[in-house]
């Protein structure tokens, strides 16, 4: 919502965005539901953030490049068929939260594995010409700040949410004036 807002305010016009994804989902519980989903495509941006479940869980990073490409396959469709129109956001880093700081978990392992599953999701994302937006770092600086996460100490509050518009805001642009 915070990024149809900052597009309108730019002079996109753009209607309320379609949210399918819920917190907690992974690759393939994300593809379940979008099976479930009625779409109206082609829709002029689509926006594609999914792999932290997969990570939190103990995924493979191999079954999480499939799955990945093939979710970012459908986003494309999606935007019929214009790479260009759609936005990959990388996984930020939940390892610097305090809920990953207490769950005895090791952070910089975490760290680690998430640098790969974003490695990956880059990848894919630049070999099929989407759009890429890093919010990695943004996550990991100052990700540990009450302000910056909800009551449960994990999942980012509007005001991080507010800080990644700086990486996400130029890619959608890019993507609305994409052919």
């Amino acid at each position: 919502m915070q990024l149809a807002a900052a597009l309108r305010q730019s002079g996109f016009a753009l209607a309320d965005p379609q949210i399918v994804a819920q917190t907690g989902w992974t690759t393939d519980e994300l593809s379940a539901a979008m099976d479930r989903q009625a779409f109206d495509p082609p829709y002029a941006l689509v926006t594609l953030l999914v792999g932290v479940n997969n990570q939190y869980r103990g995924r493979d990073l191999d079954n999480y490049r499939d799955e990945f490409r093939a979710l970012l396959q459908r986003a494309i469709a999606l935007a019929g068929g214009r790479a260009g129109h759609v936005v990959v956001v990388s996984i930020p880093d939940w390892g610097v939260t305090r809920f990953g700081q207490g769950s005895g978990r090791d952070t910089a392992r975490i760290a680690r594995e998430l640098d790969a599953f974003n490695a990956a999701n880059r990848a894919i994302a630049s070999d099929l010409h989407a759009q890429y937006a890093d919010v990695t770092p943004l996550s990991r600086d100052g990700g540990d700040r009450a302000d910056q996460l909800v009551g449960d100490g994990l999942h980012p509050s509007g005001a991080m949410y507010a800080r990644w518009l700086a990486a996400i805001v130029p890619a959608a642009q890019r993507a609305l004036t994409a052919r």
